[in-house]
């Protein structure tokens, strides 16, 4: 069955192009031209992944994503933003809202395109990683004490002082300031001249060096423990 993006944007031309594109490649895509209208799209469709512009009428992108990440069930949605405001401070703020990617106006069709594959499968590696976790948990479950949260491990952030500071080589230092800074596999390739596959094998190992669970996870421990510059 083919998976299902929201695309929210007030800009007529971009939700065409992005939601045409997408489908041409497989996807079923439904559109929302404000943050309001997209949280009843989400409500209504279940998304597999968000494409959001920032400056939006109504409800603009920040308040939809805060929104968004405040229910559970939607914590781990994958939510790409796509805006004309590309300084460092508006990046960091969408990362520490929860977003996992950031494409600044004027973009790549093509490039949007693998960011939405690339977050797609890991979310989906994550789901099977859920649901083969607690097809292992003994039957007797039950009775042992309950957790801090109804929800399972993996949908709670990690607290602090279960991570300790890891240990990372000067080349994981380096995409982690890129990634910081709003890149994707495909630019900070280019900056490092590696290969997008070679970054994403980096940002695997530094998700699972700092125990998060997606890049604006990542993002977030890395600027609270001084790990970026």
């Amino acid at each position: 069955m083919p998976l299902t993006i929201l695309v929210a944007d007030d800009d007529l031309g971009t939700r065409l192009s992005v939601t045409d594109y997408l489908e041409l490649n497989g996807f079923v895509a439904v559109a929302a031209k404000n943050g309001r209208e997209a949280l009843a799209m989400v409500e209504q469709c279940r998304p597999h992944l968000i494409v959001t512009d920032i400056a939006m009428p109504q409800v603009d992108g920040h308040a939809f994503i805060r929104q968004i990440r405040s229910q559970p069930a939607l914590r781990l949605l994958p939510v790409v933003f796509l805006t004309a405001r590309d300084e460092t401070a508006d990046r960091i703020m969408g990362y520490q809202l929860g977003c996992d990617a950031y494409l600044a106006k004027p973009f790549e069709l093509a490039e949007l395109l693998a960011v939405v594959r690339n977050l797609l499968d890991r979310a989906q590696s994550v789901a099977l990683e859920m649901q083969f976790s607690r097809s292992q948990q003994p039957a007797n479950s039950a009775l042992q004490p309950q957790s801090r949260s109804p929800y399972p491990r993996e949908m709670n952030p990690p607290l602090e002082d279960e991570i300790p500071t890891p240990e990372l080589s000067p080349r994981e230092r380096e995409v982690l300031n890129l990634l910081s800074s709003g890149g994707s596999n495909i630019q900070i390739g280019k900056e490092l001249h590696l290969s997008p596959r070679t970054i994403e094998k980096h940002v695997s190992s530094l998700l699972r060096k700092t125990n998060m669970h997606n890049r604006s996870e990542l993002v977030r421990y890395a600027i609270e423990h001084n790990l970026v510059n």
